[in-house]
């Protein structure tokens, strides 16, 4: 069985005798699905009326389990925002009636933010056709392949994941005015 990136693979190989042809095998493919799971969710986000920035906000609160419910601080740590970032995306989740905005025993400076039965059957909608779309997507593999493949890519992940988790933060640049 041959797929595109057989061909791809062919032309460049004849092009690029250092290129590593397994390698590039795989990053392409890899493209290619993420492409394609990307393009999924972008349909079933728009056949619902939800944006992905919607989305995140409605997954980040089912996240935290029942009463999916969560300080304003928390959602936008969990969502790398700030927190004026947050509440502009907030404003329009609960005129939709997908979130509530709450104060906490009567003090105001205490928010929290709650998934509402509206907003809990949206994020049921969204993840309920993405899971159809990736089981039908893995339907070409069998339960074993499926595993394997799991494993494979957890590996890469750790091994990524471990990379970047020691590469120090680039350090703060100095203006043209600091101090000498």
């Amino acid at each position: 069985m041959r797929d595109s990136v057989d061909r791809h693979v062919e032309v460049w190989s004849k092009e690029l005798d250092w290129m590593d042809p397994v390698k590039e095998a795989i990053f392409a493919r890899l493209a290619i699905l993420a492409r394609h799971a990307s393009q999924a969710r972008r349909a079933t986000l728009d056949a619902d009326g939800l944006r992905n920035w919607q989305y995140k906000v409605l997954l980040t609160l089912r996240r935290l389990g029942p009463p999916y419910t969560g300080s304003p601080s928390l959602l936008a740590d969990h969502l790398g925002l700030t927190r004026g970032a947050l509440s502009a995306r907030l404003a329009p989740l609960e005129e939709a009636g997908l979130l509530v905005r709450t104060h906490e025993d009567g003090d105001r400076r205490r928010v929290r933010v709650r998934l509402t039965d509206a907003g809990h059957a949206a994020f049921e909608r969204q993840f309920s056709a993405e899971e159809e779309g990736e089981i039908a997507l893995l339907s070409a593999l069998t339960a074993a392949e499926r595993l394997t493949l799991a494993d494979l890519l957890r590996k890469l992940v750790v091994a990524t994941e471990s990379q970047t988790a020691g590469q120090a933060a680039p350090a703060p640049r100095r203006s043209s005015s600091a101090g000498s």
